[in-house]
């Protein structure tokens, strides 16, 4: 299971609904999760599974909406199933697929917002603004990232016809809605002193500083493939400048001005990821032209040559796409696919096999060890021992496997885990994960090693892991807590 899904977890049973660093959607699903799958790993792959599922579909509506017949919708839903970008995210559980579904929902709404208005409709535009203050909301639960196609789509309706529906209250209805159902996490940032913008400080600094326009742009055919990209331009053509489209121009805009919006703020390439099912359809839709009035056929060799080159890609993707080799052969298949690029880090280098890979490796068996240092513990130092860990993956599988293990409560001094607290034991008994002996010995007396943990495989941080038993504490963990520089 990936490091993210551990810390979903833990937020889950930490729960508190107006007082979160964090989105809580994904924090109620894990417990929706565990309360019908019980606390597995099986449960971290269902939901995810359902909602690209559900993405899968929202394509083919859209193409249909667009005009499109069998082929087109059929093509439109492919990506999903082909390309790693929502192929992968489908996989994981984390915010990203949910990031995704939400803005298409949205922009499926808009789409059809922009029919009701061609059509003189305004009861169903009433009814598909709603439906977008709704899509809005549950994207606030999410991920904040939604804040930038909503800025999009305002400013996509500035330059349309549709700026018409300004005066009226339905998109204002909409935004009402939105903020609604969105208002715990913003409660919550407002309760903690806004997290958030200490999580984007650390990210620009961290990882979005080695995001350049070039690589930005040159990202996204590796990231939707080149069928999927080419397409997708088509698709943003299509939607903006052809006759038989144009009651759907603004969702054309909001896509372009999100585009360009994220690459100026040095985003990260799959932080567009969401805009690619709509466009994609309106690719596959132009594509299939001749179900429209006055659009000349696509010879079939075309049109099916796409088709094969994208099956041909979520082929040779796969491997990169999903962990259905082993590590090594993992990284023997990337080598010699001259794959390399799939390596890249968030922080600029190139690891041994795509971090993703990497970060679900070596969580169970960390776990194990502290386990057994646990146990070695005489019996009344384990009746007041705490755990810690230096980051929160690997708080989050201390948290997670801790159930089987029957390990105590688990202390971390970052992110979401410093919002956790340090629990109600002092910390007399320290046993500690990754944390660099100098900074225990601030807080404790005697330090000492009691084992370590090799993963070759894992990333980088997580290859040569030791395990630390810490006792004479200079201060409680509860009089400690507040000093603790907790960067996200």
């Amino acid at each position: 299971m990936h490091r993210d899904a551990f810390l979903y977890f833990a937020m889950g049973d930490h729960l508190r609904l107006w007082r979160m660093d964090f989105p809580p959607l994904i924090a109620i699903l894990a417990n929706v999760q565990t309360a019908i799958f019980g606390h597995t790993l099986a449960a971290a792959r269902i939901f995810p599974m359902l909602e690209g599922a559900a993405l899968l579909v929202l394509a083919a509506l859209i193409a249909r909406e667009l005009g499109g017949g069998p082929f087109a919708q059929g093509l439109a839903a492919l990506p999903m199933l082909c390309e790693g970008v929502f192929l992968r995210s489908a996989n994981l559980f984390q915010p990203v697929v949910l990031d995704q579904l939400w803005w298409t929902l949205s922009l499926y709404a808009l789409l059809r917002v922009g029919r009701a208005a061609a059509e003189g409709n305004a009861r169903e535009g009433r009814r598909w603004w709603l439906a977008f203050g709704a899509a809005a909301g549950l994207g606030l639960l999410t991920k904040f990232s939604i804040l930038f196609i909503g800025l999009a789509v305002l400013g996509a309706l500035l330059v349309t016809p549709l700026r018409r529906s300004l005066r009226t209250p339905w998109p204002w209805a909409a935004a009402a809605i939105a903020f609604a159902l969105g208002s715990p996490s913003v409660v919550g940032q407002i309760r903690l002193g806004f997290p958030v913008v200490g999580q984007m400080h650390d990210l620009v600094g961290s990882q979005l500083t080695h995001v350049t326009y070039a690589s930005f742009v040159l990202a996204q055919p590796l990231m939707v493939g080149a069928s999927g990209f080419l397409l997708a331009v088509a698709g943003a053509a299509a939607l903006i400048g052809w006759r038989p489209l144009a009651p759907y121009r603004a969702a054309g805009w909001a896509c372009v001005l999100v585009f360009v919006l994220l690459m100026a703020l040095h985003g990260k390439a799959y932080y567009v990821a969401p805009i690619y099912p709509t466009l994609i359809a309106a690719g596959a839709v132009w594509l299939d032209g001749a179900r429209l009035a006055r659009w000349p056929s696509v010879p079939r060799v075309f049109r099916w040559g796409l088709v094969a080159l994208m099956l041909a890609e979520g082929a040779v993707g796969l491997p990169i796409t999903l962990p259905i080799l082993s590590p090594p052969r993992t990284a023997v298949y990337i080598a010699r696919a001259g794959l390399e690029v799939a390596n890249a880090t968030n922080w600029g280098g190139v690891d041994l096999i795509p971090q993703d890979f990497a970060d679900m490796l070596g969580w169970r068996r960390q776990s194990a060890v502290v386990a057994r240092v646990y146990r070695s513990l005489a019996p009344a130092e384990r009746a007041e021992a705490v755990l810690g860990a230096d980051n929160y993956g690997e708080a989050g599988a201390l948290e997670f496997w801790g159930r089987r293990y029957g390990l105590p409560y688990v202390v971390c001094g970052c992110g979401s885990y410093w919002f956790f607290g340090p629990g109600s034991r002092p910390g007399r008994v320290l046993i500690d994960v990754g944390t660099d002996s100098a900074k225990l010995a601030a807080l404790y007396g005697d330090v000492r090693r009691a084992a370590r943990i090799l993963s070759p495989w894992s990333v980088r941080e997580e290859r040569d892991v030791p395990v630390w038993i810490a006792r004479q504490p200079r201060m409680t963990l509860q009089q400690a807590w507040p000093k603790i520089d907790h960067g996200n």
